[in-house]
Parts: structure tokens; C-alpha cells; sequence
């Protein structure tokens, strides 16, 4: 499964008025990143920089002087994303100037069913909240302290961490663990250990007197008793021969 994980910034909340001035995404294939990534200061031809969202990205007109407009990054950028699922925190915002981006250029927007908001699913999971990217670095114990102001890119990297503590990260790192076995393995580079072996089997652990008592309720059960057909099964598999049970 394939993944983009993105954030913008942006001259103001409108989208109908406003613009993108930067955008930045990371790659992820079943949840893991692979290094790819898209980050880009865009010009918003003519499009002021308005005081409230300059103190929180800090990008300036003058920063944005002589980056290349959306309309020269765009096909990069649907390139980037095709065929992928897109992650945002509060998505109906970034996803709405993307759009907005997208369809002055005449490009098909991006259906909502691509869509993923992890604001939405961290109030699921953490109803009392704070719900905020930074809020969610502290509670998953994910090193925001390079984020003085909001970007794009360093956003992404943030988020993806956090979409992955929101979904599960004990599972995806034991998805890390298999993949990079599969992968030594390709390269020759996995280790074969040798089976440990007891030289005296342990002691049955059930006593005779357990073992009768047992056998005498499974009669008691008749003879449709799961248990018959289960033994049956076992006895089956044990009496056949070693390549038909490879």
C-alpha cells in the first residue's frame, strides 16, 4: 500500500483567494518511508502573504521571490502522488487548497475517498485531546524540537510518525522486522540457525489420573465430540509420510 504523507502552507485560510506557497510530502510504502519525497517554496503570483499565516510558517513575500509558480510544479506533483492514499492533519484544509490549485489548471481534483485526516482519527482515539501535531509529538514521545515554525516537509516527516502511532506502531515495526528479513534473505546475507533439540523429552505435564478423567469426558460427549475429529486429524498428520507434511 502506498502513501503520501503531506502538509502545505499557505498566504491565508481561503482557498478560493488564497495560495499554496509551500508543499511538501514523504513517501510511505505499507507505512514505512522509502525516501522519496516532494518539497516546494511556491510563488503565489501576486498573492500577499497575510499576517496571521506569517506567524505561524514565517514565509515572507520576499521569500517566495523567483520560486516557480504552482502551475510549473504541478505535473510533478500529481506524479508524485499518483495512485496513492493521501495523509494530512485537518486533510479538509490542505486538501481543499490542492484542489483549488489543481482545478485552476484544469487537473482532476482528488477525490475525497483518498483521503485520510488524522486530526479525525486522533479525537477518535483521544477524545479529551489536545489533538494538535505538536500535542501528538508529546504524547507519543516523537522529537518535534527542530519545529519552531510550521513546514511543509519537516510537517510531513512529524505526521508520519504520528499517522503511524495512530494506526498501530507496534504492528508496523514488526512489519519493519519481517521486511528487512525478507530482504537479507534476498542478499544472501540471512543467517540460518540450527534447531535446539532436547536429548530427554520433558515429563508429560498431566497426570494419569487427568488423562483418564479426560478420556472419559470426551466419551461422555458421544461421538460427534470435536475433540475425536480434531485427534483424528492429529493422528493422520503424524502417521503420514515426512514430504507430505513438509
Amino acid at each position: 500500500m502506498r502513501e503520501i504523507v503531506f502538509d502545505t502552507e499557505t498566504t491565508g485560510l481561503d482557498c478560493r483567494v488564497d495560495r499554496i506557497i509551500e508543499i511538501g510530502g514523504i513517501e510511505l510504502v505499507n507505512r514505512f518511508p522509502t525516501g522519496r519525497t516532494f518539497h516546494e517554496f511556491i510563488n503565489p503570483e501576486g498573492r500577499p502573504v497575510n499576517a496571521e499565516a506569517l506567524a505561524v510558517h514565517g514565509i515572507t513575500d520576499a521569500d517566495l521571490v523567483g520560486k516557480p509558480p504552482f502551475r510549473e510544479v504541478a505535473e510533478r506533483f500529481v506524479e508524485f502522488i499518483d495512485g496513492a492514499m493521501l495523509v494530512a492533519h485537518n486533510a479538509l484544509f490542505d486538501i481543499g487548497f490542492v484542489n483549488a490549485e489543481l482545478e485552476r489548471l484544469g487537473h482532476v481534483p482528488v477525490a475525497p475517498d483518498r483521503v485520510v485526516d488524522t486530526l479525525a482519527i486522533a479525537r477518535r482515539k483521544h477524545p479529551m485531546g489536545p489533538n494538535s501535531l505538536d500535542a501528538l509529538c508529546r504524547r507519543y514521545g516523537i522529537d518535534n524540537s527542530r519545529r519552531t515554525k510550521h513546514g511543509a516537509l519537516l510537517d510531513s516527516e512529524l505526521l508520519a510518525e504520528v499517522y503511524i502511532e495512530l494506526i498501530g506502531g507496534k504492528q508496523a515495526a514488526l512489519g519493519l522486522e519481517l521486511a528487512a528479513e525478507r530482504s537479507a534473505s534476498q542478499t544472501g546475507m540471512l543467517v540460518s540457525l540450527d534447531m535446539l533439540v532436547r536429548k530427554v523429552p520433558l515429563a508429560p505435564r498431566l497426570s494419569k489420573e487427568e488423562r483418564e478423567a479426560h478420556a472419559g469426558m470426551v466419551a461422555a460427549m458421544g461421538d460427534n465430540a470435536m475433540w475425536l475429529k480434531w485427534r483424528g486429524r492429529a493422528d493422520e498428520r503424524t502417521s503420514a509420510p515426512l514430504e507430505a507434511r513438509a
